[in-house]
């Protein structure tokens, strides 16, 4: 008996079948890696933990600005009698909150109307997931934890690169003991010019690729080798030119530093490089690597050399790409002969609706809320724990906004005598403060 023929099975044999109804909110690149195939295997298979049970999972409902995207998506997804509604423009959000069959959001919009989208869902008492960054102000973030709380609903981020396989063995490494006391750091990730100059055209006027893609690494380096040390100062610099004006307020690239230190005052230091500026031939769709140093040794990790090169005549660069990254997400034909699509972009996804099946579904209902804050405490995706990556997601716009104005050369110091985010910029006599209270 196959998996299918297994769950559908047990489904049978359930009086009222478990499930989780889902909407989605914006239908861009990310949708189509990941949501898309993750809600197409799941609503064909749906998901199982010994924990909650079988639990069929529905992709119920989308929003989008225009409607084009959701029409051409309803179009070619593969059949199924799971009605999917379509909710378009500024109303299409609320549209998609009265239905009360929906229970869980994910919100895959630019990362500047990530909170307006969350922020509705909690209220309505949905349970939600967000695209990083999860906010872009402390603010911001305080009110979506103070909202979750009241409405007992999850609310969690999605940093995928955390299960990549390199990445979790780097953390093991460093959970054993065996690397032991990060000194500095130097990341890059490096996105081509189809990012800027199609997929997110729309909105990446004013915008910078720190935000969108350095928190990536600022989430690792958080998580991985977070101990007693502290957050302490941001500063950054970058490029303008090529995607916008050159004295305008859009980067093509961007070097930030952040410090952390010690209890013993040790400080480590780690630069993070990032772009979305590269050609659009390069070997690699992205370009990415890392090297963290301890007091006893050394990690290098590249994304583009782990093993698999292709060519293939006019295809190659694009649109299959001479160094393939199939960890992150790839089509496969299974040995048993069934074509998948899997990766740790997938499976960030499918472990948050197993977070949310466990809450629901996991035991009794006057145990909930205990459930509920046992899956608040997985640090690597709840919202209470992204404050350090907010931080310095907002400390580096704001240096860079001081860049702009002509200002270059500022520093964010973190829990200043003088409150949480403290901003100084030369030839300024005093600080603003960019957050009052604690990070």
């Amino acid at each position: 008996m196959s998996f299918i023929d297994l769950f559908e099975q047990c489904m049978k044999n359930i009086d009222s079948p478990q499930k989780l109804r889902a909407g989605m909110v914006g239908l861009g690149m990310i949708f189509d890696e990941t949501y898309r195939p993750f809600f197409e295997r799941a609503q064909e298979e749906g998901i199982y933990r010994k924990s909650f049970g079988p639990t069929s999972i529905e992709l119920g409902g989308i929003v989008t600005r225009t409607g084009h995207r959701a029409a051409r998506y309803l179009a070619n997804r593969p059949k199924t009698d799971i009605p999917c509604d379509s909710f378009v423009g500024e109303h299409g959000l609320s549209e998609l909150l009265q239905q009360t069959d929906i229970n869980v959001v994910c919100v895959a919009t630019p990362d500047d109307r990530h909170f307006d989208v969350s922020i509705q869902a909690i209220r309505s008492g949905k349970h939600v997931l967000i695209e990083k960054p999860s906010v872009l102000t402390l603010v911001q973030l305080d009110q979506l934890q103070a909202a979750a709380e009241k409405h007992q609903v999850l609310v969690k981020v999605v940093y995928h690169k955390l299960l990549d396989p390199d990445h979790k063995k780097l953390r093991t490494h460093v959970a054993n003991g065996i690397l032991q006391h990060v000194n500095n750091g130097y990341c890059s990730l490096l996105e081509p010019k189809s990012i800027s100059g199609s997929q997110f055209a729309e909105w990446i006027t004013g915008r910078n690729p720190s935000t969108y893609v350095a928190v990536h690494y600022i989430k690792l380096i958080d998580f991985t080798f977070h101990t007693d040390w502290q957050l302490h100062r941001i500063t950054a610099t970058g490029q303008r030119g090529l995607v916008d004006s050159p004295t305008g307020p859009t980067w093509d690239s961007n070097q930030i530093q952040v410090i952390y230190r010690y209890p013993d005052g040790r400080e480590a230091a780690f630069d993070i490089h990032t772009s979305w500026v590269n050609p659009d031939n390069f070997p690699g769709y992205v370009d990415q690597e890392v090297q963290f140093r301890f007091d006893n040794g050394i990690w290098n990790a590249h994304q583009r050399k782990r093993g698999v090169e292709i060519a293939v005549e006019h295809q190659s660069p694009n649109p299959i790409k001479y160094t393939p990254n199939h960890h992150y997400n790839g089509s496969f034909i299974e040995p048993w002969g069934d074509a998948s699509q899997r990766g740790y972009g997938i499976e960030v996804i499918e472990r948050f609706f197993e977070e949310v099946a466990f809450v629901e579904f996991g035991g009794k209902t006057e145990e909930r809320r205990s459930r509920l804050e046992k899956m608040q405490k997985l640090d690597y995706n709840d919202i209470r724990t992204d404050r350090n990556t907010v931080a310095i997601v907002q400390a580096v716009e704001a240096v860079l906004e001081e860049a702009v104005q002509n200002r270059p050369g500022s520093t964010v110091f973190v829990n200043h005598s003088k409150g949480g985010l403290v901003l100084f910029s030369p030839g300024i006599s005093e600080p603003r403060v960019l957050y009052a209270g604690q990070v």
